[in-house]
């Protein structure tokens, strides 16, 4: 029996200010590797407005039906489906790709992961690669709003990682330069990495 297929409404809301800017930061790339595809929304928008580069999504596994509902309805040619990935177990050196894009994981893995993941996109970026990563973060130890503090007590209460500082993840991936800090919807920001040429 098929799921119900999953809609997230912050997708809706914040995906055509995002493709605005990912299409100067990938105008150069040709395969972009999403970490975190969750629902499938982005990557079913954004595909198809980004013909001149392949996107492939990843998750881990049990959200892979909900991603191929949405690209098996919304197909792209340059749109591919689901690997598993989940940081920790799978390494990104399995996967080829010269750019990288994730929307609100950060918040949600563990510290560890979170860690792991930019060290790994750091290390396996080609030179000249970029990385856009979508969310709420801390800035100088401070959040953006109070509604953001009180959803990151909620987060650490469900055992989730809680939200990152922009610090910590300039630290963890030595290799990456900090272009951009976009403001987005929600109190939310688009970081933009590229690594030196």
């Amino acid at each position: 029996m098929l799921m119900n297929k999953p809609f997230s409404q912050a997708c809706e809301n914040n995906k055509g200010p995002i493709l605005e800017l990912l299409k100067a930061a990938f105008a150069d790339s040709t395969r972009v590797l999403e970490i975190g595809s969750g629902t499938g929304q982005h990557a079913v928008y954004f595909a198809p407005r980004l013909p001149h580069l392949v996107w492939q999504t990843s998750d881990q596994v049990q959200y892979h039906e909900g991603i191929c509902q949405w690209i098996n309805e919304e197909p792209a040619a340059n749109l591919r489906m689901p690997v598993t990935l989940k940081i920790g177990e799978q390494p990104l050196s399995a996967f080829e790709f010269d750019a990288v894009y994730s929307a609100n994981t950060a918040h949600i893995m563990q510290p560890e992961e979170a860690k792991s993941m930019m060290q790994q996109i750091s290390a396996c970026l080609p030179a000249g690669g970029v990385f856009c990563q979508y969310g709420p973060f801390l800035h100088n130890g401070k959040f953006s709003s109070q509604s953001n503090e009180e959803f990151h007590h909620h987060l650490l209460s469900q055992g989730f990682g809680g939200y990152r500082d922009i610090s910590e993840l300039e630290r963890w991936a030595p290799a990456l330069q900090l272009k951009t800090m976009a403001p987005m919807p929600a109190n939310n920001l688009l970081l933009i990495w590229q690594k030196a040429p």
